[in-house]
This record gives C-alpha cells, sequence and structure tokens, in this order.
C-alpha cells in the first residue's frame, strides 16, 4: 500500500472519516497535555526537580523515538483503521499505569513514567494516522492543510479542557498528589473506550492501496526514500525543535507560576488553578489560531504562515524573557484551593510567552504539509519518520528544565524554546523548497 497526498477523494465520502479524524486528534491533546499538570504533581509526590519532573513529558514523547518508523510501517501492512484501533487499545493501557502509580500500595514514579512511555506510543500511531489521513482527504497542498489546521482546532479545545481541569483538581501545589488527578485520567479511560467503539464500527478509507502485482514489482531495490528529499530531511529537524517550542512554552509558564518564591528556582507562588487557567489561555489561543488558521489555509500558503508566526513567536518570547518582573498585569483564573474564580496579578512578559500559542498554532499543519509536499509514494514512511522527530518534545522540555536548573531562572531557560523558533524560521524561509523535483514519486 502506499499513500499519496494528491489521491483523488470523493468529498462527500469522506465526512465520516474527515470526523473520525478530527476526534481522534483531541484525544491526543487530551492524553498528551496531562504531562505538563502532572510535573507539578510529581514535583511534590516525588520530591523530584524540575528536569526530573518533566521525565514524564520525556517519556511521553520519546515514545516516538521508539514508535515512529514502527507506525509508518504498520500504515503500510495493516491499514490506517486497524493502526488507529491498535493505538487506542495500547493508550489505555498506557494511561491506567499512571492512574496506578498513585495507588497507595503502589506510589511509584517508575510505574507513572511507564504508562507516560506507552500511551505515548498511542499519540505517535495516532498522529501517524490523523495527519497524512488528513492531508490525503483534503487533497493535499492548501486544502490538505487546511483539514489538519481545523483537526487542530479541536486538539486546542481538548488542550484547554484539560489544563483547566488539572488545575482545578490539583489546587495547591504543594499538596499535589496523583489521586487528585484520577477524574482526568478516567475521563481519558473512558475516551479511549468510547474511540475503541467508534473505529470499530467506522468505515476509515485505505487511501491509495496499490495491487499485490504492482507491489511485487516494485519490491526492486528503490535508490531513493523520503530521505532523498532535501526539504523532508530539514522538516524533520523543524518538527523535532517545534515540540520544544509548543510544549516547553506553556510547561514552564505553568511550572514558574506554581513554585514558591523561596525555591532553589524561584517562581511566582500562585494557586495551581489560576495558574492552570492562565497556562490554558495558551492552548485557547492556539484553538483561536488554528481556526483562522484553517480559515487562511485555503488561501494562503504554509510558507506564508509559518513565516509570519515564527517570526512573530521569537519577538514575543525575547520580549517575555526580558520584561521587567515588577510590572503587573491582572488575569483571570480559578482557584482551586478556595473553588472559586478570582482576580489575580502577573508578570506582564507571562502574557508574552501566552499569545506564542497564536503562533505555535498553525506551525504542526504548515511544517507537515510542506515536509511531505510532492513525496507521493514516499509519504507512508515519512510520516513515520516524521512522528519519530516529535521526540523533540521529551528532549528539549527537559533541557529546558535542566538549564532552568543550573541557571536558577525559568525565563533565562526559555533560550531553548528562542533558538527553535529561529530554526523553524529558516526552515519557512529556506529549507523548506524542493529541490529534488526530479525524483519519481509515482
Amino acid at each position: 500500500m502506499t499513500v499519496s497526498a494528491n489521491t483523488p477523494t470523493n468529498k462527500k465520502g469522506n465526512i465520516l472519516p474527515i470526523v473520525v479524524m478530527f476526534a481522534l486528534f483531541a484525544m491526543i491533546a487530551f492524553v498528551t497535555n496531562l504531562c505538563s499538570p502532572m510535573a507539578v504533581i510529581v514535583k511534590n509526590q516525588f520530591g523530584a526537580s524540575n528536569f526530573a519532573a518533566q521525565l514524564g513529558n520525556a517519556a511521553n514523547f520519546i515514545a516516538y523515538a521508539v514508535m515512529g518508523i514502527p507506525s509508518g510501517i504498520l500504515l503500510q501492512k495493516i491499514g490506517y483503521r486497524k493502526t488507529a484501533i491498535l493505538a487506542v487499545i495500547v493508550g489505555f493501557a498506557g494511561v491506567f499505569l499512571q492512574y496506578m502509580s498513585g495507588w497507595d500500595s503502589i506510589q511509584s514514579f517508575g510505574v507513572y513514567l511507564a504508562g507516560a512511555f506507552i500511551a505515548g506510543f498511542c499519540m505517535c500511531m495516532l498522529n501517524c494516522v490523523v495527519n497524512p489521513m488528513l492531508n490525503t482527504l483534503g487533497g493535499g497542498g492548501n486544502k490538505g492543510n487546511q483539514l489538519i489546521q481545523f483537526g487542530g482546532v479541536l486538539n486546542s479545545f481538548s488542550a484547554v479542557f484539560v489544563t483547566i481541569l488539572m488545575g482545578s483538581l490539583i489546587g495547591d501545589a504543594t499538596k499535589a498528589s496523583i489521586s487528585q488527578a484520577t477524574p482526568a485520567l478516567w475521563i481519558a479511560l473512558a475516551i479511549f473506550a468510547v474511540a475503541l467503539v467508534v473505529l470499530l464500527i467506522s468505515h476509515i478509507p485505505e487511501p491509495s492501496v496499490e495491487s499485490s502485482e504492482k507491489n511485487t514489482a516494485k519490491k526492486e531495490k528503490d535508490p531513493h526514500s523520503a530521505f532523498s528529499f532535501r526539504h523532508f530531511n530539514l522538516g524533520i529537524i523543524a518538527i523535532f525543535l517545534y515540540l520544544g517550542l509548543e510544549v516547553g512554552t506553556p510547561t514552564y509558564l505553568l511550572q514558574y507560576l506554581t513554585t514558591s518564591p523561596d525555591a532553589a528556582v524561584p517562581g511566582f507562588g500562585m494557586d495551581t488553578g489560576v495558574a492552570g487557567t492562565i497556562a490554558a489561555m495558551y492552548w485557547l489561543l492556539m484553538l483561536v489560531g488554528r481556526f483562522l488558521g484553517g480559515l487562511a489555509a485555503g488561501k494562503v500558503s504554509s510558507r506564508s504562515l509559518i513565516t509570519t508566526a515564527s517570526l512573530i513567536s521569537i519577538i514575543l518570547i525575547l520580549f517575555g524573557m526580558f520584561a521587567p518582573k515588577d510590572i503587573l498585569v491582572t488575569a483571570f483564573g480559578f482557584n482551586g484551593s478556595e473553588g472559586r474564580f478570582i482576580m489575580t496579578e502577573v508578570p506582564i512578559g507571562i502574557f508574552a510567552f501566552v499569545l506564542v500559542g497564536l503562533c505555535t498554532s498553525v506551525m504542526w499543519g504548515g511544517i507537515f504539509n510542506m515536509a511531505v509536499e510532492g513525496l507521493g509514494k514516499y509519504t507512508a514512511i515519512a510520516s513515520g519518520a516524521f512522528m519519530t522527530m516529535v521526540c523533540g518534545g521529551g528532549i528539549l522540555v527537559p533541557l529546558q528544565g535542566w538549564l532552568a536548573d543550573k541557571t536558577g531562572s525559568f525565563h533565562l531557560s526559555y533560550f531553548v524554546v528562542l533558538a527553535c523558533a529561529v530554526y523553524i524560521l529558516f526552515y519557512a524561509l529556506v529549507g523548506s523548497k524542493n529541490v529534488n523535483k526530479d525524483i519519481i514519486t509515482e
């Protein structure tokens, strides 16, 4: 089986598959975004450092490095629908392990990390299904990117929901425990159960399935692969760094706001529910940005969107890092300890970090669209390789925590995020151009 981003599709018959892909997109965000607020919990329950607290994030994303290529192979061997079904089963097991890690009889940081790692397998497999499927259903090009952006709207909505939910459940960060996250973990398990039923009864079209005779004839050594394309190679580096930008920005915003001012790495000492509400604004802006990006993607090229978004990101990150911390602005959030909404004040630079969400909103779909454009028969395996590089979130986010520990400053740790944004700007301007158009991809 091979997948072509330009395979003609029946638009009326695509409605159900698109809805299913959108739902899977939302599920990916719910489970992935459990990791950042869970870091607040493990810092308290297991006495972890900023670096160690992010190992759950690391385990979740490093799973992509292990499962990326196998996921691409699974797409070829068993197809999109069966790969998605297998992913949902794996995801259920991973989240259940995270739930078990808080049991009084277990109380294990290792079990929690194992659960996050296994859940990461699921997220990788689902991403391998959802992104090329939406790109294909849209016919590739701007329309393919448009569907990915609209799917990202639900992805961001789910991220907003889980961030606010976890913040309200945790309340006081100094008393946080995994047992407090039980409602969120049970919601995740219920989502997996429902998704499994829907996938079992739904028909998901398999894009561009070639005959066995054709496949046999083409098993001769192909001198080319997805890695023969310069823009793809630079694109998977861009997605590696993008994960550091997307995840690192709100993760350490939440860590800074909830950490005590007298800690080794001083923070702002805010209630976790209020901080979670502010951090959720980042994901809410991603939702808004993806919706607007989806509307614009049919008319505006991915290259233009990413160039603009990365340039603005660089400006916002620099302002957030160096804006005076004594200039405060009013914020609104849910106080988990008191169980009510309150008005509070936070440093002005925090809102610059929040606004980065508006920029990162269009980056995932845009980078993927540019990276696989023109790959034709190499798209399925390319998708697996692309997802492998999502492990950047598991490497760069803990690296940012390590830098915070070493410098004693959450703000200086954002140099990691800044470097990621600079490279993405380079990719949009230069690296995304296909200079290998002589390679036959049919």
